[in-house]
């Protein structure tokens, strides 16, 4: 393995890698719980909300959109630890509650109510497309990735949790393509929310299947 020496300490670069993605992916973390602490307590004029007010005015759209703020940050926050060698080797137990845990989370609660938000998203038949499609993937791949646990089939089964957690991460990574296209091009609100509609899970998904295929 490549190693670095950093005053006089060894560390190898596979380790300072990690640390890095670590580091991100907790930063932005964070930023995801700062927007779900705007809804708290519901306010249907908050954030998001204030150019969804038709949308807030029908029931089961108020009931998914908060279901759906409420439960995804957990699938963001939990996903997180799946992939530490340590809780799975030493923790077996612990890693399969919290996988049973995310994995009902996105099915029951946070793909569906995804769905009925792709229907009424912003940005016209283009952006609803995607964000539908989007939300039946994250439930197939995190379905998958149980019934490959269960059949123990462990290959297949991380294969498609680096899928589901891609997907999982769109929250933050379609913020982050918004803020770099509204930072370097002058395109109309509308046509760039399109945009990040899509990269904001293809490109995760498209850096899964490398890591995939790197694995093998």
């Amino acid at each position: 393995m490549t190693k670095m020496n950093i005053f006089g300490i060894v560390i190898n670069r596979k380790i300072i890698l990690k640390i890095l993605l670590y580091g991100l992916l907790g930063y932005f973390s964070y930023l995801m719980i700062l927007i779900t602490t705007q809804y708290i307590p519901i306010d249907f004029n908050a954030a998001f909300l204030g150019v969804k007010q038709n949308e807030i005015e029908l029931p089961y759209y108020r009931l998914a959109f908060f279901t759906h703020v409420y439960t995804s940050i957990f699938s963001l926050l939990i996903g997180f630890f799946q992939f530490s060698n340590t809780i799975r080797k030493r923790y077996s137990k612990l890693h399969r509650n919290i996988g049973k845990f995310y994995i009902g989370i996105i099915v029951i609660l946070a793909g569906p109510s995804g769905l009925v938000m792709g229907y009424h998203a912003n940005g016209g038949v283009y952006s609803q497309i995607s964000f539908c499609l989007l939300s039946i993937l994250w439930i197939y791949f995190s379905l998958m990735a149980y019934k490959y646990a269960r059949t123990k089939k462990w290959t297949l089964h991380k294969n498609f949790i680096y899928r589901s957690y891609a997907l999982t991460l769109s929250a933050i990574s379609l913020r982050l393509f918004k803020w770099i296209i509204v930072g370097t091009f002058a395109l109309p609100p509308m046509d760039t929310y399109q945009i990040v509609s899509w990269l904001g899970w293809t490109v995760n998904l498209g850096i899964a299947e490398l890591i995939i295929r790197y694995r093998k």
